[in-house]
Protein backbone atom coordinates (compact mmCIF):
# COMPACT_ATOMS: atom_id res chain seq x y z
CA UNK A 1 0.00 0.00 0.00
CA UNK A 2 2.86 2.40 0.75
CA UNK A 3 4.33 1.80 -2.73
CA UNK A 4 0.91 2.42 -4.34
CA UNK A 5 0.49 5.71 -2.46
CA UNK A 6 3.95 6.78 -3.59
CA UNK A 7 3.03 6.11 -7.23
CA UNK A 8 -0.21 8.10 -6.86
CA UNK A 9 1.69 11.03 -5.32
CA UNK A 10 4.14 11.05 -8.23
CA UNK A 11 1.32 10.94 -10.78
CA UNK A 12 -0.47 13.81 -9.03
CA UNK A 13 2.75 15.82 -8.97
CA UNK A 14 3.23 15.33 -12.70
CA UNK A 15 -0.33 16.46 -13.46
CA UNK A 16 0.07 19.48 -11.15
CA UNK A 17 3.28 20.42 -12.93
CA UNK A 18 1.54 20.15 -16.30
CA UNK A 19 -1.34 22.32 -15.08
CA UNK A 20 1.08 24.85 -13.56
CA UNK A 21 2.74 25.33 -16.94
CA UNK A 22 -0.37 25.44 -19.12
CA UNK A 23 -2.73 27.60 -17.02
CA UNK A 24 -0.41 30.63 -16.63
CA UNK A 25 0.35 30.44 -20.34
CA UNK A 26 -3.34 30.52 -21.23
CA UNK A 27 -4.02 33.39 -18.79
CA UNK A 28 -1.18 35.48 -20.21
CA UNK A 29 -2.35 34.84 -23.73
CA UNK A 30 -5.93 35.82 -22.85
CA UNK A 31 -4.76 39.07 -21.26
CA UNK A 32 -2.55 39.94 -24.22
CA UNK A 33 -5.38 39.32 -26.66
CA UNK A 34 -7.72 41.64 -24.66
CA UNK A 35 -5.16 44.42 -24.71
CA UNK A 36 -4.68 44.02 -28.43
CA UNK A 37 -8.42 44.20 -29.05
CA UNK A 38 -8.70 47.38 -26.92
CA UNK A 39 -5.95 49.05 -28.90
CA UNK A 40 -7.63 48.17 -32.19
CA UNK A 41 -4.96 45.67 -33.15
CA UNK A 42 -7.58 42.94 -33.67
CA UNK A 43 -6.37 39.60 -34.70
CA UNK A 44 -5.04 40.60 -38.13
CA UNK A 45 -1.82 39.69 -39.68
CA UNK A 46 0.03 42.70 -38.34
CA UNK A 47 -1.33 43.00 -34.82
CA UNK A 48 -0.91 40.56 -31.91
CA UNK A 49 -1.48 37.38 -33.88
CA UNK A 50 1.35 35.76 -32.00
CA UNK A 51 -0.70 35.95 -28.77
CA UNK A 52 -3.87 34.55 -30.33
CA UNK A 53 -5.65 32.15 -27.96
CA UNK A 54 -6.80 30.14 -30.96
CA UNK A 55 -3.20 29.72 -32.10
CA UNK A 56 -2.10 28.61 -28.62
CA UNK A 57 -4.98 26.18 -28.31
CA UNK A 58 -4.19 24.82 -31.73
CA UNK A 59 -0.55 24.34 -30.72
CA UNK A 60 -1.56 22.63 -27.50
CA UNK A 61 -3.98 20.42 -29.36
CA UNK A 62 -1.43 19.43 -32.00
CA UNK A 63 1.69 18.97 -29.87
CA UNK A 64 1.13 19.07 -26.12
CA UNK A 65 -2.16 17.18 -25.87
CA UNK A 66 -0.96 13.97 -27.55
CA UNK A 67 2.11 13.80 -25.32
CA UNK A 68 0.08 14.67 -22.25
CA UNK A 69 -2.30 11.82 -22.98
CA UNK A 70 0.64 9.46 -23.50
CA UNK A 71 2.27 10.55 -20.25
CA UNK A 72 -0.99 10.11 -18.39
CA UNK A 73 -1.43 6.67 -19.96
CA UNK A 74 2.14 5.75 -19.03
CA UNK A 75 1.57 6.78 -15.40
CA UNK A 76 -1.62 4.74 -15.28
CA UNK A 77 0.24 1.82 -16.87
CA UNK A 78 3.04 2.01 -14.27
CA UNK A 79 0.49 2.15 -11.48
CA UNK A 80 -1.40 -0.87 -12.81
CA UNK A 81 1.79 -2.85 -13.50
CA UNK A 82 2.93 -2.41 -9.88
CA UNK A 83 -0.49 -3.50 -8.65
CA UNK A 84 -0.59 -6.57 -10.93
CA UNK A 85 3.04 -7.53 -10.15
CA UNK A 86 2.40 -7.30 -6.40
CA UNK A 87 -0.83 -9.31 -6.67
CA UNK A 88 0.80 -12.10 -8.70
CA UNK A 89 3.80 -12.16 -6.34
CA UNK A 90 1.52 -12.54 -3.31
CA UNK A 91 -0.46 -15.29 -5.03
CA UNK A 92 2.70 -17.23 -5.84
CA UNK A 93 3.86 -16.93 -2.23
CA UNK A 94 0.50 -18.09 -0.84
CA UNK A 95 0.38 -21.09 -3.18
CA UNK A 96 3.93 -22.10 -2.23
CA UNK A 97 3.23 -21.77 1.49
CA UNK A 98 -0.05 -23.72 1.20
CA UNK A 99 1.85 -26.62 -0.43
CA UNK A 100 4.60 -26.54 2.24
CA UNK A 101 7.34 -25.72 -0.26
CA UNK A 102 10.74 -24.50 0.91
CA UNK A 103 10.64 -20.89 2.15
CA UNK A 104 13.74 -19.93 0.14
CA UNK A 105 12.27 -21.28 -3.09
CA UNK A 106 8.89 -19.58 -2.49
CA UNK A 107 10.45 -16.17 -1.85
CA UNK A 108 12.73 -16.46 -4.83
CA UNK A 109 9.87 -17.47 -7.15
CA UNK A 110 7.59 -14.66 -5.94
CA UNK A 111 10.29 -12.00 -6.39
CA UNK A 112 11.24 -13.38 -9.79
CA UNK A 113 7.63 -13.25 -11.02
CA UNK A 114 7.27 -9.68 -9.79
CA UNK A 115 10.35 -8.45 -11.63
CA UNK A 116 9.37 -10.26 -14.83
CA UNK A 117 5.97 -8.54 -14.83
CA UNK A 118 7.54 -5.13 -14.20
CA UNK A 119 10.10 -5.67 -16.98
CA UNK A 120 7.37 -6.63 -19.44
CA UNK A 121 5.36 -3.54 -18.45
CA UNK A 122 8.41 -1.29 -18.95
CA UNK A 123 9.00 -2.67 -22.45
CA UNK A 124 5.32 -2.17 -23.31
CA UNK A 125 5.38 1.45 -22.09
CA UNK A 126 8.51 2.18 -24.12
CA UNK A 127 6.78 0.74 -27.17
CA UNK A 128 3.78 2.97 -26.47
CA UNK A 129 6.06 6.01 -26.73
CA UNK A 130 7.40 4.80 -30.07
CA UNK A 131 10.69 3.22 -29.00
CA UNK A 132 11.82 0.14 -30.91
CA UNK A 133 11.38 -2.57 -28.29
CA UNK A 134 12.97 -5.17 -30.54
CA UNK A 135 16.34 -3.50 -29.97
CA UNK A 136 15.80 -3.71 -26.21
CA UNK A 137 15.02 -7.40 -26.54
CA UNK A 138 18.25 -7.90 -28.48
CA UNK A 139 20.23 -5.99 -25.84
CA UNK A 140 18.66 -8.00 -23.04
CA UNK A 141 19.39 -11.24 -24.88
CA UNK A 142 23.03 -10.28 -25.48
CA UNK A 143 23.43 -9.20 -21.86
CA UNK A 144 21.88 -12.45 -20.69
CA UNK A 145 24.29 -14.45 -22.85
CA UNK A 146 27.30 -12.51 -21.54
CA UNK A 147 26.17 -12.90 -17.94
CA UNK A 148 25.51 -16.61 -18.48
CA UNK A 149 29.01 -17.17 -19.82
CA UNK A 150 30.59 -15.12 -17.04
CA UNK A 151 28.66 -16.88 -14.28
CA UNK A 152 28.54 -20.37 -15.74
CA UNK A 153 29.60 -22.05 -12.53
CA UNK A 154 27.39 -19.85 -10.36
CA UNK A 155 24.36 -20.45 -12.57
CA UNK A 156 25.11 -24.17 -12.51
CA UNK A 157 25.07 -24.08 -8.72
CA UNK A 158 21.84 -22.08 -8.83
CA UNK A 159 20.14 -24.54 -11.19
CA UNK A 160 21.28 -27.46 -9.03
CA UNK A 161 19.98 -25.66 -5.95
CA UNK A 162 16.55 -25.31 -7.54
CA UNK A 163 16.59 -29.03 -8.37
CA UNK A 164 17.49 -29.88 -4.77
CA UNK A 165 14.69 -27.71 -3.44
CA UNK A 166 12.14 -29.17 -5.88
CA UNK A 167 13.01 -32.89 -5.74
CA UNK A 168 14.15 -32.92 -2.09
CA UNK A 169 16.59 -35.89 -2.07
CA UNK A 170 17.36 -34.94 1.54
CA UNK A 171 16.20 -32.47 4.17
CA UNK A 172 17.77 -30.38 6.88
CA UNK A 173 18.84 -32.71 9.69
CA UNK A 174 19.55 -35.73 7.48
CA UNK A 175 22.93 -37.45 7.63
CA UNK A 176 24.11 -37.69 4.03
CA UNK A 177 27.11 -38.33 1.84
CA UNK A 178 27.11 -35.94 -1.11
CA UNK A 179 29.71 -34.17 -3.21
CA UNK A 180 32.44 -36.31 -1.67
CA UNK A 181 31.60 -35.15 1.88
CA UNK A 182 29.66 -36.72 4.74
CA UNK A 183 27.75 -34.97 7.49
CA UNK A 184 24.44 -33.72 8.83
CA UNK A 185 22.66 -31.22 6.59
CA UNK A 186 22.46 -27.83 8.32
CA UNK A 187 21.32 -25.60 5.43
CA UNK A 188 20.14 -25.99 1.84
CA UNK A 189 20.74 -22.71 -0.01
CA UNK A 190 20.30 -21.81 -3.68
CA UNK A 191 24.04 -21.98 -4.36
CA UNK A 192 25.48 -24.34 -1.72
CA UNK A 193 24.72 -26.78 1.07
CA UNK A 194 26.15 -26.63 4.57
CA UNK A 195 27.10 -29.92 6.26
CA UNK A 196 28.18 -30.53 9.85
CA UNK A 197 30.62 -33.43 10.19
CA UNK A 198 30.73 -35.91 13.08
CA UNK A 199 33.68 -34.01 14.59
CA UNK A 200 31.66 -30.75 14.38
CA UNK A 201 33.29 -29.16 11.34
CA UNK A 202 31.34 -26.93 8.97
CA UNK A 203 31.64 -28.04 5.33
CA UNK A 204 30.22 -25.93 2.48
CA UNK A 205 29.58 -27.96 -0.69
CA UNK A 206 28.55 -26.30 -4.01
CA UNK A 207 25.14 -27.48 -5.18
CA UNK A 208 26.56 -28.47 -8.57
CA UNK A 209 28.85 -30.98 -6.87
CA UNK A 210 25.97 -32.27 -4.73
CA UNK A 211 23.33 -32.73 -7.43
CA UNK A 212 25.83 -33.90 -10.06
CA UNK A 213 27.15 -36.77 -7.95
CA UNK A 214 25.76 -39.78 -6.11
CA UNK A 215 23.75 -38.79 -3.02
CA UNK A 216 23.57 -41.26 -0.13
CA UNK A 217 20.92 -40.33 2.42
CA UNK A 218 21.65 -42.38 5.53
CA UNK A 219 18.39 -41.24 7.11
CA UNK A 220 16.13 -41.73 4.12
CA UNK A 221 14.31 -44.58 5.91
CA UNK A 222 13.27 -45.17 9.50
CA UNK A 223 15.10 -48.53 9.79
CA UNK A 224 18.68 -49.44 8.88
CA UNK A 225 20.93 -52.51 9.09
CA UNK A 226 24.26 -52.49 10.88
CA UNK A 227 26.90 -54.81 9.33
CA UNK A 228 30.01 -55.67 11.35
CA UNK A 229 32.77 -57.78 9.75
CA UNK A 230 34.50 -60.33 12.01
CA UNK A 231 37.52 -62.48 11.16
CA UNK A 232 38.45 -65.61 13.17
CA UNK A 233 41.34 -68.06 13.11
CA UNK A 234 41.32 -70.83 10.51
CA UNK A 235 41.66 -73.30 13.37
CA UNK A 236 38.28 -72.36 14.82
CA UNK A 237 35.35 -74.68 14.12
CA UNK A 238 32.85 -73.03 11.77
CA UNK A 239 29.71 -74.43 13.43
CA UNK A 240 30.97 -73.53 16.88
CA UNK A 241 31.85 -70.02 15.73
CA UNK A 242 28.35 -69.56 14.30
CA UNK A 243 26.77 -70.61 17.62
CA UNK A 244 28.95 -68.19 19.55
CA UNK A 245 28.11 -65.27 17.25
CA UNK A 246 24.38 -66.07 17.16
CA UNK A 247 24.32 -66.14 20.95
CA UNK A 248 25.22 -62.44 21.12
CA UNK A 249 22.31 -61.25 18.94
CA UNK A 250 19.73 -61.00 21.77
CA UNK A 251 22.23 -59.00 23.82
CA UNK A 252 22.77 -56.24 21.25
CA UNK A 253 21.48 -52.97 22.67
CA UNK A 254 18.61 -51.33 20.69
CA UNK A 255 18.60 -54.10 18.08
CA UNK A 256 15.30 -55.07 16.42
CA UNK A 257 13.86 -58.60 16.30
CA UNK A 258 11.93 -57.84 13.12
CA UNK A 259 13.58 -57.90 10.63
CA UNK A 260 15.51 -60.74 12.23
CA UNK A 261 19.28 -60.37 12.86
CA UNK A 262 21.68 -62.68 11.04
CA UNK A 263 25.16 -64.20 11.26
CA UNK A 264 26.53 -64.60 7.73
CA UNK A 265 29.58 -66.63 6.63
CA UNK A 266 31.13 -64.12 4.26
CA UNK A 267 34.21 -65.86 2.90
CA UNK A 268 37.73 -67.19 3.37
CA UNK A 269 40.24 -64.41 3.66
CA UNK A 270 44.00 -64.38 3.34
CA UNK A 271 44.51 -65.02 7.04
CA UNK A 272 41.04 -65.48 8.54
CA UNK A 273 37.59 -66.96 8.12
CA UNK A 274 35.38 -63.94 7.52
CA UNK A 275 31.96 -63.53 9.14
CA UNK A 276 29.46 -60.68 9.18
CA UNK A 277 27.03 -59.89 12.00
CA UNK A 278 23.91 -58.14 10.70
CA UNK A 279 21.45 -56.42 13.05
CA UNK A 280 18.52 -54.15 12.14
CA UNK A 281 17.78 -51.04 14.16
CA UNK A 282 16.07 -47.67 14.06
CA UNK A 283 18.08 -45.12 12.11
CA UNK A 284 18.60 -42.92 15.16
CA UNK A 285 20.11 -45.89 17.08
CA UNK A 286 22.68 -46.78 14.41
CA UNK A 287 25.83 -45.89 16.33
CA UNK A 288 24.54 -47.40 19.56
CA UNK A 289 23.95 -50.74 17.83
CA UNK A 290 27.26 -50.45 15.96
CA UNK A 291 29.29 -50.24 19.18
CA UNK A 292 27.17 -52.83 20.98
CA UNK A 293 27.79 -55.48 18.29
CA UNK A 294 31.55 -54.96 18.41
CA UNK A 295 31.60 -55.14 22.23
CA UNK A 296 29.46 -58.28 22.48
CA UNK A 297 31.38 -60.02 19.67
CA UNK A 298 34.78 -59.45 21.30
CA UNK A 299 33.63 -60.70 24.70
CA UNK A 300 31.93 -63.78 23.16
CA UNK A 301 34.94 -64.83 21.07
CA UNK A 302 37.34 -64.33 23.98
CA UNK A 303 35.10 -66.40 26.25
CA UNK A 304 34.94 -69.22 23.69
CA UNK A 305 38.69 -69.21 23.13
CA UNK A 306 38.33 -68.28 19.45
CA UNK A 307 41.18 -66.10 18.26
CA UNK A 308 40.93 -63.05 16.07
CA UNK A 309 43.92 -62.96 13.68
CA UNK A 310 45.94 -59.79 13.35
CA UNK A 311 48.97 -58.90 11.22
CA UNK A 312 52.23 -60.34 12.53
CA UNK A 313 55.81 -60.18 11.32
CA UNK A 314 58.37 -62.99 11.72
CA UNK A 315 62.00 -61.88 11.42
CA UNK A 316 64.50 -64.58 10.27
CA UNK A 317 68.21 -63.74 10.66
CA UNK A 318 70.90 -65.44 8.57
CA UNK A 319 73.24 -67.59 10.72
CA UNK A 320 76.40 -66.00 9.30
CA UNK A 321 75.03 -62.56 10.08
CA UNK A 322 74.30 -63.63 13.68
CA UNK A 323 77.86 -64.94 14.06
CA UNK A 324 79.32 -61.77 12.63
CA UNK A 325 77.30 -59.68 15.05
CA UNK A 326 78.36 -61.94 17.94
CA UNK A 327 82.05 -61.48 17.17
CA UNK A 328 81.66 -57.72 17.42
Amino acid sequence: MTRTNDILRRAGGALALLAGVLLPTLAAAQEAEGEAAANGGGGGEGGGGWFSVDAILETLNDQVAPWGIKILGALIGIFLSFMVAGWISRRVRKVGESRNLDVTLVRFASNMVRWVVLAAALIAILGYFGFQTSSFAAIIGAAGLAIGLAFEGTLGNFASGVMLLVFRPFEVGDWVKAGGESGTVEEIELFFCVLRTLDNRKVIVPNKAVFGDVIINNQGFDVRRVDIDVGVDYGADIDETRKVLEAILPNVEAGLEDPAPQVFLKGLGASSVDWQVRVWCKTDDFWTVYQSIIRETKYALDGAGIGIPFPQMDVHLDEDVVKAIGKK
